[in-house]
């Protein structure tokens, strides 16, 4: 910094760089943001077909375990509701493990964040040393 240069100088100069700065880091956080949701795009198509094959070979499966407790001596009925019950409270159980472990935290554009707060104490430092 040159020594004649007046304080409305450096102060235009320091918003001059405040507003690139910042232009910059919303280019990152929309980056972040459209890499997030693309992940999220790619993953929702995996787990949704994923799913439709896991329930055809679970009906299956369930086809054969009942039919297992029809030939073991159960009707047809009773079969199919101790089947039935067994899965509906196995898959209330998986279920609510699995919305517990659903938060929006991972989804966040964290790096930017952690950028975004460097920058600001860069700046804090910047203005308290001038």
């Amino acid at each position: 910094m040159t020594p004649n240069r007046r304080i409305a100088d450096v102060f235009a100069d320091l918003m001059r760089e405040f507003a690139g700065l910042f232009r910059n880091e919303m280019r990152l956080a929309r980056a972040e943001l459209s890499d997030k949701i693309s992940m999220l795009g790619t993953a929702l198509a995996l787990v949704v077909v994923g799913a439709i094959l896991v329930m055809a070979g679970l009906i299956l499966l369930l086809q054969a375990i009942v039919a297992a407790l029809v030939t073991a001596g159960l009707t047809v009925a009773a079969a199919t509701l101790i089947v039935a019950g067994v899965v509906l409270v196995i898959g209330i159980i998986l279920a609510s493990i699995g919305f517990s472990r659903l938060r929006l935290r991972a989804l966040a554009p964290t790096r930017t964040v952690e950028q975004l707060q460097r920058d600001a104490a860069v700046a804090r430092q910047q203005v308290s040393t001038s």
